[in-house]
């Protein structure tokens, strides 16, 4: 399985459901950068991404996007292939 890295904040709800759907596809572990916590790491999440919203999730190398982006994976049947590679 691919590493999993997960831009979010503390209190957002969307990375909260991210991490659950990911949890139900059987990722055990997840790297999560806090970029409420430390700006630099905000700064680095949107120059990776071009996107200032939390969650942003990396399978691998691969910017999958946020909450939103993740579920549509999931829904055409795409993400349990990108999380098996």
């Amino acid at each position: 399985m691919p590493k999993i890295t997960m831009y979010l904040t503390g209190v957002c709800p969307f990375c909260h459901m991210a991490e659950r759907l990911l949890q139900s596809k059987g990722v055990a572990e997840i790297e999560k950068i806090r970029v409420d916590l430390d700006p630099v790491q905000r700064q680095e999440m949107m120059t990776k991404t071009g996107r200032r919203t939390v969650p942003q999730i990396f399978i691998g190398e691969r910017h999958v996007g946020g909450f939103d982006d993740l579920s549509a994976l999931d829904k055409a049947g795409q993400l349990e292939p990108l999380l098996l590679s």
